[in-house]
């Protein structure tokens, strides 16, 4: 289980990476479909380059009971998943973790439930956003092009 601090939204140099934030919940109807698409493009993108950034959260439905350390065993034990499952959090409301609020400022958009996804660049602005339902194939193109973005300046940077 990996604090908050580990991966800070704001990063530079030859470390930073694409990451695409994740509110997750583990008894939900989207739970099984949205974390084997994490899984995904996890696989597919990372981790050199990208990472699923996921903060269980239980504040839509309590559809995260469980404490931090059985999320993040659930998520491996079901789904197989290999990216950071940071401690459970709030993400809205005046006890919202920091960063959260700053991807909902930043977008303009705040979660309305569980599942939505944050796409952050290596600078640490946030790009893009998905609602729960969207699919896969939805979001790919959009981490693909910022990925290559991110391999050509480093390439130039060389």
């Amino acid at each position: 289980m990996e604090p908050l601090t580990a991966y800070p939204l704001k990063c530079s140099g030859p470390k930073a990476k694409v990451s695409l934030v994740v509110n997750v919940a583990s008894d939900c109807q989207l739970t099984d479909r949205n974390y084997l698409a994490l899984k995904e493009l996890h696989r597919e993108f990372g981790p050199s380059h990208f990472s699923v950034l996921a903060f269980p959260c239980n504040q839509f439905g309590e559809s995260e009971p469980r404490p931090s350390k059985e999320v993040e065993s659930f998520a491996r034990k079901n789904y197989g998943v290999t990216f950071p499952i940071f401690h459970k959090i709030k993400i809205l409301g005046s006890d919202a973790e920091p960063a959260f609020r700053f991807l909902v400022d930043s977008s303009k958009k705040e979660p309305r439930w569980n599942f939505w996804k944050y796409l952050v660049n290596p600078e640490g602005q946030v790009v893009k956003f998905w609602r729960p339902e969207e699919p896969t194939e939805v979001i790919r193109p959009d981490i693909a092009a910022l990925v290559r973005q991110m391999i050509i300046k480093k390439k130039e940077d060389l």
